[in-house]
């Protein structure tokens, strides 16, 4: 019988976490699928943990040459993807993520116009290999009469980007440039609605699994019925197991993968906020306690911290302190456990 647990340490080992880890930051991020984006240095920590070489700097290489970019392709989130899967996935969940869109707008006192407007400036100003950083983009789009104040200029630059028009591209200064999305993505994959389900259960499940229904349509903000229409696509290439009445997908060679790596994935390691490992499901228990879920995201506010993970359970929260030669990482257990506590400076110093 399979137990939570069991779930729990499948994932880390689905997920690159224990194992053999991905060669580069392009197949780690193609093994997810997606990964969460919110926090950029977060992101780029998580998709190195996942690589042979454990380097930020080859995540960065990546985006910097577009093979991975930064954009908002579902549920109206900033993940990292392969550029490749950028327009099919904006193509088959972008229109979800475009619900309400009229109740946003009139509560920013915008209209459809404004939006086209904006769209005419970012298409004029970046055409032609040109980019520009967050705050440069607003200037021009401001400056040709669609106003960006408040939360304008956010809604405007994820409308643009979730309708195709940009994507999050290059680093200019360790900060990312916007770019137009047709010139930067060069390669990508066309896919009809039913190749684009198919390929969105396959990935998520092969990366993320065991996991339920319930968890992919949370992660992806599409429908029950469409993962269902996937999965008939994706036919016998997945496995199916039951956990404690309720069934759960996964690769099929996934098992005997945590089989061989069993030890490994009941280490001790630190995750960033934002992880996959933790954010990849609608439903945590198999790895988090409930009761602790407001620990790693205080008042359920969306941010979500840093998480020590032992036994593939998440088991407190962990944070830099002081700065300099006097910086060090601390944990906050959820029970005592001194042994876990002096690991985890140890274990910081040593991430990506």
């Amino acid at each position: 019988m399979t137990s939570l647990q069991d779930v729990a340490l499948m994932r880390l080992v689905a997920q690159g976490l224990a194992g053999p880890p991905a060669p580069d930051a392009a197949a780690a991020v193609r093994g997810l699928a997606a990964v969460q984006g919110q926090d950029l240095p977060g992101a780029v920590t998580s998709v190195a943990l996942r690589t042979a070489g454990h380097r930020r700097a080859d995540v960065l290489a990546a985006m910097d040459d577009g093979t991975v970019v930064r954009s908002w392709p579902m549920r109206g989130t900033l993940h990292l993807l392969l550029a490749e899967d950028l327009p099919w996935m904006l193509d088959l969940l972008g229109p979800r993520a475009l619900a309400g869109l009229e109740r946003r707008r009139a509560a920013l006192e915008l209209t459809g116009a404004d939006a086209e407007r904006a769209r005419e400036i970012v298409v004029a100003v970046l055409s032609g290999g040109r980019r520009l950083s967050r705050a440069a983009l607003l200037t021009a789009i401001h400056g040709g009469g669609v106003a960006t104040t408040g939360q304008r200029g956010y809604h405007l630059l994820w409308f643009l980007s979730q309708t195709g028009t940009l994507c999050l591209g290059p680093t200019d200064g360790g900060e990312q440039t916007f770019v137009p999305l047709e010139e930067w993505v060069r390669a990508r994959r066309r896919l009809d609605r039913d190749e684009a389900l198919g390929e969105l259960v396959l990935r998520y499940f092969r990366g993320h699994g065991p996991a339920t229904v319930a968890d992919l349509v949370r992660w992806a903000g599409t429908t029950v019925r469409d993962v269902r229409a996937g999965l008939a696509v994706a036919g016998d290439r997945l496995e199916r197991l039951q956990v404690d009445g309720t069934e759960h997908l996964l690769d099929p060679a996934t098992p005997e993968l945590l089989a061989a790596h069993r030890a490994e994935a009941r280490a001790v390691r630190l995750l960033p906020g934002f992880d996959e490992f933790v954010l990849g499901y609608g439903d945590r228990t198999a790895v988090l306690d409930p009761a602790f879920a407001e620990r790693i995201c205080p008042g359920r506010n969306g941010m979500f911290a840093p998480t020590v993970v032992f036994d593939g359970r998440v088991s407190g929260t962990w944070r830099w302190t002081g700065s300099g030669r006097r910086r060090v990482a601390k944990a906050a257990l959820f029970t005592e456990d001194a042994a876990l506590a002096a690991a985890v400076p140890a274990l910081a110093a040593a991430l990506p």
